[in-house]
């Protein structure tokens, strides 16, 4: 017969006597206020991921680029980077170009449609950015951007 203390935890080991209290860590902190981002970016901008879009904005910015250099300025490593391009590309947003200058390198760019389509949803990744902030004040909002920025 098992004894029943050996079977449960301690109620004392529960308290966060310990010292980690996970309402109170970065990571998590920065998960919930990511999840707030990507509901209302799915509610505005329901068919692209907040990835894709970064993608579309990205090559906006920087026109034609290979796809390691475009990867690398959105965050993504290269098998994330290659679903992207494929899965947009495959919609017709994207376009994939041989390199002049090395056959082997391919040349991402938008596409008319995928130009089209990010001038289209800009406006609304805006108004996502503006209702995840909302709940800050201005000089917060400016306060959160520069640490944010600072933590890259």
């Amino acid at each position: 017969m098992t004894n029943k203390s050996d079977d449960t935890v301690e109620e004392a080991s529960l308290s966060p006597d310990h010292g980690y209290v996970i309402d109170e860590q970065v990571g998590y902190l920065l998960r919930k206020a990511y999840q707030r981002n990507a509901v209302l970016f799915s509610e505005h901008i329901g068919d692209l991921t907040p990835t894709q879009f970064a993608v579309l904005a990205r090559l906006t910015e920087l026109g034609s680029v290979s796809q390691n250099q475009l990867g690398r300025t959105v965050g993504l490593d290269v098998a994330t980077t290659k679903g992207v391009v494929d899965r947009l590309t495959a919609r017709g947003l994207l376009r994939a170009d041989r390199d002049p200058s090395d056959r082997r390198r391919q040349l991402i760019s938008l596409t008319a449609e995928g130009w089209a389509r990010f001038r289209a949803t800009a406006p609304l990744g805006l108004k996502v950015s503006a209702e995840t902030l909302a709940p800050l004040t201005s000089a917060e909002q400016r306060t959160l951007h520069r640490l944010l920025k600072k933590l890259q």
